[in-house]
């Protein structure tokens, strides 16, 4: 028997990716084609081009925005004293803890006091001896008075004896200061606070010898209750700053932390510099804080928001709502149709997340804080309420905001089956 002709193996080949090719045409062609509207509406229209746009609305409110200026401080004590010792001496005694906080006058260390002592009684003793002999110079002056008197000694010898009785009284006083003197040297070898603060780190050793010129002294010590901090504007917000000042007023200050999440400390404005840094243009200010929590530690870096002043009863809604334009800032409302539109405002002064309105809005009015990417002018919108629901409009506005568009479809269509009826 005899076999029918054999097909060559490529043409199966050839077969098989034309098949292939015609079912990936059917099926993306004409299985995937998305179905068209009745009455000759655009078969590219979305079904949910009208559906209500989900959006989080805000009532514009009227209240008392407070005007800051924003600048970066560096805390400041308003004293650092480096403790040194004020006489020379070997160091006996250390009374003091690194970090603790101390008193003015409270005693921090004691030099050896002994060689100061000494001093003292060598004075004191000469002193003494001074005395007495003024004292017989005084005695002897008083009976050279009597016996010039009588004419039994000369002018000259009374003087003489005078002479000796202000020697005397000058070695006496000289005897005293040099006895205050060393009675202070005494008093010195106990190292005292000089002003009421933190300790730092303790710099030397009980034991070593320490001299007034040591470089690093003792230990140092900060004032930190109350303490001051150090921030600069620019000279453009200058008249804001001192207008109030002059007037009396007194400028709250606020010291944040890095992140501007957490109230570290309130103080007042305390001065302002006397001069305008020519290199910066900017002007240095300080404000003092309680700081009785010591919060504030020096040379820390702090956010501080100066309030220049209150407006009273502005128009307040948040600064995320704003948008901003070729026609300017607008923002977006909803009426009460639950319509998008759009509204031109005029801004004021802005505190942090909170924007004042001059001119264009009105207390109360919704204004969209989110969603706005997907709105335009006239488009349906649904309130987001507190629990996360979608306020949805009143019946029939969805219909007058799309059936415009449906009804000259229709009609439209209604031209189409028109002519073909003439055609037939």
């Amino acid at each position: 028997m005899s076999s029918g002709p054999s097909i060559p193996r490529k043409w199966l080949l050839y077969g098989a990716v034309a098949a292939a090719f015609l079912a990936a045409i059917w099926y993306f062609g004409f299985r995937a084609q998305p179905p068209t509207r009745m009455g000759g509406g655009s078969p590219f229209r979305s079904r949910n081009s009208t559906a209500p746009v989900p959006v989080k609305a805000v009532n514009a409110e009227r209240k008392s925005l407070a005007v800051h200026l924003r600048a970066i401080g560096t805390v400041t004590p308003l004293n650092t004293v480096t403790v040194r010792s004020r006489v020379e001496g070997q160091l006996v005694r250390v009374l003091f803890q690194e970090g603790q906080q101390v008193q003015q006058g409270q005693v921090l260390a004691e030099i050896d006091p002994q060689p100061y002592q000494i001093r003292l009684a060598q004075m004191e003793a000469r002193q003494r001896q001074n005395a007495a002999q003024l004292q017989t110079a005084r005695a002897d002056l008083e009976r050279f008075r009597q016996l010039h008197a009588q004419t039994l000694v000369t002018q000259q010898q009374l003087e003489a004896q005078q002479a000796l009785v202000a020697d005397r009284e000058g070695a006496l006083a000289a005897d005293q200061a040099a006895t205050d003197d060393a009675r202070r040297q005494l008093a010195y070898t106990k190292i005292e606070a000089p002003i009421a603060g933190r300790l730092g780190l303790r710099q030397v050793d009980a034991g070593n010898l320490i001299r007034p010129g040591d470089a690093g002294g003792l230990v140092v010590l900060t004032q930190t209750r109350p303490i001051a901090v150090t921030f600069t504007i620019p000279e453009i917000d200058l008249q804001k700053v001192l207008e109030p000042l002059r007037a009396g007023e007194t400028l709250a200050v606020e010291a944040w932390d890095r992140s501007e999440q957490t109230l570290l400390a309130s103080g007042a404005l305390k001065t302002v510099d006397n001069q305008i840094d020519l290199a910066t243009g900017t002007l240095r200010l300080k404000a003092e804080f309680p700081n009785d929590d010591e919060k504030l530690f020096p040379n820390q870096f702090v956010n501080v928001r100066l309030r220049v002043r209150t407006l009273r009863d502005a128009v307040v809604i948040p600064a995320a709502a704003v948008q901003y334009g070729s026609r300017g800032t607008y923002v977006y409302l909803v009426n009460e149709e639950s319509k998008a539109t759009v509204r031109e405002i005029v801004l004021g002064p802005a505190d942090g997340s909170l924007q004042a309105v001059t001119s264009g809005l009105q207390h109360e009015e919704k204004v969209i804080l989110e969603g706005l990417d997907r709105l335009r002018e006239g488009r349906l919108v649904a309130p987001v309420g507190a629990d996360g629901l979608a306020q949805l409009p009143p019946p029939g506005a969805e219909k007058s905001a799309g059936g415009d568009r449906g009804g000259k479809g229709e009609k439209s269509g209604g031209k189409g089956e028109r002519g073909k009826k003439k055609d037939k």
